[in-house]
């Protein structure tokens, strides 16, 4: 079997734009200290907060991937239909199995979307290797970052066609922001005059294997 990381040429996307700062640290109240001890336990006492870096409470391997180091992600099992979710650099990863009836339905569309091409991005550039219609290297799988690029919530997949409350009556399938209505395909293009600027952002991944998946780390 052909290795799927040869399919297109896959460059080092970075991570553009700033991330959120992080909250403030409240430092312990010395006359309180004997009463905290030295757990460094996270919560207010006696309605004095003693917080701590939450990655500090993590083991060595999460404390890993909460700093962004590659998640690997066994695939074997996904059916047709299937949507498994990881955790990468703090947000919401979607691996999607999709049928051959899911990848028709990107066909044609262009003239509904705002960037069919992608040439747009939220937070993290498109790879060369999902600049495509189907935006993934292999067309029955699609991974995305589950975060609507409007006001960062996160949109529910809609795979079902046809007509539902807040979709349109010839929805083809793909996914729903709730919070502002912003509708995407199934491969996380976002349908024109909606909240949503951009697309769904496809993370840096590549295939160890045809069952396990690499995210957050391109390779040739």
């Amino acid at each position: 079997m052909s290795d799927p990381n040869k399919l297109a040429t896959a460059s080092g996307p970075g991570v553009s734009g700033k991330a959120p700062k992080p909250a403030s640290i409240q430092p312990v109240d010395e006359s309180r200290r004997g009463v905290i001890g030295v757990t460094a336990a996270l919560g207010a006492v006696g309605g004095v907060a003693t917080a701590v870096p939450f990655v500090a409470s993590f083991a060595p391997s999460e404390r890993a991937k909460a700093a962004g180091a590659p998640v690997e992600v066994d695939i074997a099992g996904m059916k047709p239909g299937d949507l498994k979710r990881v955790e990468w650099q703090g947000k919401p990863v979607w691996i999607i199995k999709r049928s051959d009836d899911m990848v028709a339905t990107l066909e044609g569309l262009d003239n509904e979307l705002a960037d069919p091409a992608s040439e747009r991005y939220y937070q993290i550039p498109t790879p060369e290797y999902a600049q495509n219609e189907w935006r993934s290297i292999r067309k029955d799988l699609l991974v995305l970052v589950g975060i609507c690029p409007h006001l960062g919530c996160s949109p529910s997949e809609r795979f079902a066609p046809g007509a539902q409350p807040s979709l349109p009556d010839d929805w083809k399938g793909g996914f729903l922001c709730p919070c502002h209505g912003s509708t995407f395909d199934l491969a996380g293009r976002v349908f024109k005059n909606k909240p949503s600027p951009v697309n769904l952002d496809v993370p840096p991944y590549t295939y160890l294997s045809d069952n396990k998946l690499l995210i957050g780390e391109d390779k040739a």
